[in-house]
């Protein structure tokens, strides 16, 4: 472990499972590009074993590390001091230390913004968006929304106890509605986003139709396996602007390691591609 820590800052992302988790992919590129003796592992945390893990980072020599599934709540309860996204969100997704103090942030907002910014700049024109899902993803992307000016969010749920508990949370311009008020809210969204898992590879379809939609609406997908959603390819062929989930997932990536490795890495084709081609056997 010396050895290891001799060679550079050392980072990492744990969850359970984790073998699926493409964040290796993303900051490996950046460390080679950039040309960094550091390491980003990968590392299967037991949620019973998660609080001693944390409590074992400096220790170990970690600068910090990612958090995914199904630790990101807990991470939340665990750190000394949060970021505004964090609180707003009550997830934790990203980890480093400030002296002794272990800080955790959620970069899953930025990255969403981020990522919208780069290929669809207009959607800060918009006020009116329809949120589908209300989970923690969703909690993400309302607190961009909001962050971005949106004043009239619209989280549909099936469960609508659930879009409500969202909606409390953030209070502002957030309103729930169930899964059959979709046609009517659609009609006047500058923003549709899937916050969902329907669609995705081995999931239930998301079927809805888009005919509702103006013309100038904008449709994002948070999932990104496949890269290409059924839901994308009905917005595209509506003739309206669409915004993959991939592009999230490589953004809200830039912060922590920014943060780790004191240098702030791009977002190119060339990592798109990168992770691309780990992504097309499941895609």
């Amino acid at each position: 472990m010396a050895e290891a820590r001799a060679s550079g800052p050392r980072a990492f992302v744990c969850g359970h499972p984790i073998a699926h988790s493409r964040s290796p992919l993303i900051h490996g590129h950046w460390l080679a590009v950039h040309g960094i003796a550091g390491s980003y592992e990968r590392i299967d945390v037991a949620p019973l074993d998660f609080e001693l893990f944390l409590r074992g980072l400096e220790k170990a020599g970690f600068a910090g590390g990612n958090v995914t599934l199904p630790h990101k709540e807990a991470a939340f309860r665990l750190v000394d001091k949060h970021d505004k996204a964090a609180q707003m969100i009550g997830a934790v997704n990203t980890l480093w230390f400030e002296g002794p103090m272990l800080c955790g942030g959620n970069t899953d907002a930025y990255g969403y913004a981020a990522h919208l910014d780069a290929t669809a700049p207009a959607w800060r024109d918009g006020t009116v968006a329809v949120v589908l899902g209300a989970g923690g993803a969703a909690r993400a992307i309302v607190h961009a929304l909001q962050e971005a000016g949106y004043d009239d969010i619209r989280i549909v749920n099936r469960t609508l106890d659930r879009a409500a508990e969202l909606a409390q949370r953030f209070i502002g311009g957030a309103g729930a509605h169930g899964w059959q008020a979709l046609p009517a809210l659609l009609g006047t969204a500058d923003l549709l986003v899937n916050t969902s898992a329907l669609g995705m590879t081995g999931k239930p379809p998301l079927e809805i139709a888009l005919d509702p939609l103006p013309d100038h609406a904008i449709v994002s997908d948070i999932v990104y396996a496949p890269l290409k959603t059924d839901l994308l390819a009905a917005a595209e062929a509506r003739g309206l602007a669409t915004v993959d989930g991939l592009g999230m997932l490589l953004h809200q990536a830039v912060p922590g390691f920014e943060r780790w490795f004191g240098v702030r890495p791009a977002v190119t084709e060339a990592l798109r591609k990168h992770v691309l081609a780990d992504l097309e056997p499941t895609a």
